[in-house]
């Protein structure tokens, strides 16, 4: 029996939930946003009556409880997701959620094995990789267009609106599941994977402010493939007029880079390449489900969304599992993890997906 309504979704979270995985899953016509979950009941219901959402709730588990509410997207800070995840996929609804998927390794590994057991559909923001530069990237080093993979640069420097105000926050103290390592390096970690496979090793060093090292701000970090490449990587979030964020992949028969110079963190990456022995030449990519979006993440988020319904499917049962799934925000929780150990111990630290646990 085919499923003769949309895929009622509820989404706990009224700030980037809102502005962001509304219209994401708005986007596709499989799926029907009936309910926001906020901290405050008013404020919601006001949100929700401005969307035109059905219902609102001002407690996450009344929202899970509506047997109207077919899957969940969560939208809250780390510390807080586990529950709400967990409890969602106890009542048997698929679960989309933000990075990183937790503020420990247990609670991530909690997560997984919930996710595992109930056999339901599950989803990660992670969204860099569906810009569609990146997408075009990623085709061309799978296609061999800069030959044997020789080695791989990040530079990610920008100053964020919580640094600049010296907010304390799950952005930028490592103890809520977040700093520089949780809010930005996750991404890092997923895309690194993404594009050249599994990495086998790594050490960083995190640094804060000067006079306040409890907000964490920046990542130094060398890294190794289990392919046998390695990676340098630079972020900060405290660099004033920094340079934006930048991925070189030098090859041995070529080199692609995506650079983005703008303060969007999604729109503005430009994709060039240069076949030896010719010159770095842009590379045209068009975005047409961007345009008219009033927040570059939008389009990106969306193509997740898409991901994540596919994996619900229709009454007659669940499709395969989409990525980036439960099982890819762990193996992220895995790597910051490593990362924050090295950090502590000052030491190399193995993250071959086979020798962690």
């Amino acid at each position: 029996m085919i499923r003769q309504h949309p895929i009622r979704l509820g989404i706990v979270g009224v700030n980037y939930g809102r502005t962001v995985l509304m219209p994401a899953f708005r986007a596709d016509a499989r799926c029907e946003v009936a309910a926001l979950a906020g901290s405050n009941e008013a404020r919601t219901a006001d949100h929700a009556r401005a969307a035109g959402v059905p219902k609102a709730y001002g407690d996450w588990r009344a929202l899970i409880a509506d047997k109207d509410i077919d899957a969940i997207a969560i939208a809250t800070v780390p510390s807080l997701q586990t529950e709400i995840a967990l409890a969602a996929l106890s009542a048997g609804k698929p679960v989309f959620a933000e990075k990183p998927m937790a503020s420990t390794l247990d609670d991530a590994r909690a997560m997984l094995a919930a996710a595992n057991k109930s056999g339901l559909p599950t989803g990660i923001d992670f969204n860099f990789h569906q810009i569609m530069a990146w997408l075009k990237a990623r085709a061309m080093l799978n296609d061999g267009a800069i030959g044997k993979l020789r080695h791989v640069t990040v530079h990610w420097h920008v100053e964020n609106y919580s640094i600049q105000n010296r907010m304390r926050n799950w952005k930028t103290l490592r103890d809520d599941g977040g700093g520089v390592l949780g809010n930005f390096i996750s991404h890092c970690f997923h895309y690194l994977e993404w594009f050249c496979g599994p990495l086998a090793g790594l050490q960083a060093r995190v640094g804060g402010l000067p006079g306040d090292t409890e907000l964490d701000t920046t990542v130094a970090m060398a890294l190794q493939f289990a392919a046998g490449p390695l990676a340098s990587l630079s972020m900060s979030c405290a660099s004033f007029r920094g340079s934006g964020h930048r991925i070189e992949l030098y090859g041995e028969d070529g080199t692609l880079v995506l650079e983005n110079r703008t303060p969007d963190y999604m729109r503005g990456f430009v994709l060039t390449y240069a076949k030896r022995p010719g010159e770095l030449a842009p590379v045209a990519v068009e975005d047409p489900a961007d345009a008219g979006q009033p927040d570059g993440r939008i389009a990106p988020a969306a193509r997740l969304a898409a991901k994540f319904l596919d994996a619900i499917g229709d009454a007659s049962g669940y499709k395969p599992n989409a990525a980036p799934d439960f099982a890819a925000g762990y193996r992220v929780q895995q790597l910051i993890d490593a990362a924050q150990r090295s950090n502590r111990e000052g030491r190399f630290i193995s993250v071959a997906p086979g020798e962690m646990k």
